[in-house]
């Protein structure tokens, strides 16, 4: 991540839209309401004439993003005043997070634990809804001898690259445990390689994210050693929603009407686990039965979506988990580096 040039310096302002407006915003959202409501003499965004274009970037194949095909089925986004053109990203999500940055897309989900280094290298993105937890697992074979995190020290363990948020998720808690990750031979491996390499013993664990981590699980007979909502990580998120940092500076309200769809739509997502499963099933590539992704969605947090206050802690808490494994500079300071890249976006 490191050769990516920096659009905008990480420390820059965000722009906080007109005060006024905002406050009126707030208060809709305390009484319960569901649109913005209309300043008068001016038309709320939901209420205006021609719903305003997005492009979205999302991973059909990634189960924690599936609220996105049910706020497009159930059209979340046209109540907030939005036409979203979805766009099917299946690289790195660094590389989605650099075409938010540039403008290619307005907006997508991502793993926190690999955005915040370039984030802190100055992508023009902020963070503005925490999506859910639970889609990391550590995956153990039953001969490797490994039981607990811990364990791990001088075993060989898949991953799918070096930067990998999963590799980094569980490289801190190593740490947290005062043992170097660096004592720990981590192996990259294409994904679709995992069961072929951990049979053939040149692993003995493999750190991946869901779908691929619970297929793993229940189709080839892998242990589940760790997940992400273990201990204090319980109530923590992983994933978050990205938005181009120049929409949330130009046009506030439409930066707030885009995380509040999510929002909704990962409360449902939460509450109708089932439908939303039947929904996005047919975006998976293979043969998945809708039961399979209810099942990994039952395993999430998908009521979660923090915002604010409470996201800015979570990132807080991750840039300094990130220091630990020498990811984040010793000397950023994270509740700082917090307030900048997730502002509160519907403030």
């Amino acid at each position: 991540m490191t050769g990516h040039r920096a659009p905008t310096p990480a420390a820059a302002a965000v722009g906080c839209g007109t005060v006024s407006r905002r406050k009126l915003l707030r208060a809709a959202a305390a009484a319960g309401s569901i649109a913005p409501l209309a300043l008068p003499g001016r038309r709320s965004w939901a209420q205006a004439a021609a719903p305003r274009k997005l492009k979205l970037a999302w991973s059909q194949t990634a189960v924690c993003q599936s609220p996105i095909s049910v706020a497009l089925k159930r059209d979340f986004f046209g109540k907030y005043g939005l036409e979203v053109e979805h766009i099917q990203y299946s690289g790195p999500t660094d590389q989605l997070l650099e075409a938010i940055a540039t403008g290619h897309a307005d907006g997508g989900i991502g793993m926190a634990l690999r955005w915040l280094k370039p984030l802190e290298q100055g992508f023009d993105v902020r963070l503005a809804v925490g999506t859910h937890g639970g889609c990391m697992r550590l995956l153990a074979s039953a001969s490797s001898g490994i039981t607990k995190v811990a364990d791990l020290r001088g075993k060989a363990v898949a991953v799918t690259d070096q930067a990998s948020p999963v590799k980094n998720f569980f490289a801190i808690r190593l740490a947290k445990e005062g043992i170097d990750p660096e004592q720990v031979d981590w192996r990259q491996y294409p994904g679709d390689l995992f069961p072929e390499v951990v049979k053939k013993g040149e692993v003995q664990a493999v750190a991946i994210e869901d779908p691929n981590a619970w297929f793993l699980r229940e189709r080839d007979g892998l242990t589940e050693i760790a997940t992400n909502l273990d201990g204090d990580y319980a109530t923590k998120t992983c994933c978050v929603l990205g938005i181009r940092g120049s929409l949330l500076r130009d046009e506030p309200e439409v930066a707030a009407s885009l995380a509040r769809a999510f929002i909704d739509a990962q409360h449902w997502t939460a509450a109708n686990p089932a439908e939303t499963a039947q929904i996005f099933a047919p975006f998976i590539p293979g043969d998945v039965k809708p039961e399979v992704v209810e099942a990994i969605l039952r395993s999430h947090t998908h009521n979660h979506a923090s915002t604010g206050a409470h996201l800015r802690g979570e990132i807080a808490a991750f840039t300094e988990d990130l220091k630990l494994i020498h990811v984040i500079r010793p000397g950023t300071d994270a509740t700082e580096f917090a307030k900048v890249i997730a502002p509160d976006v519907l403030a």
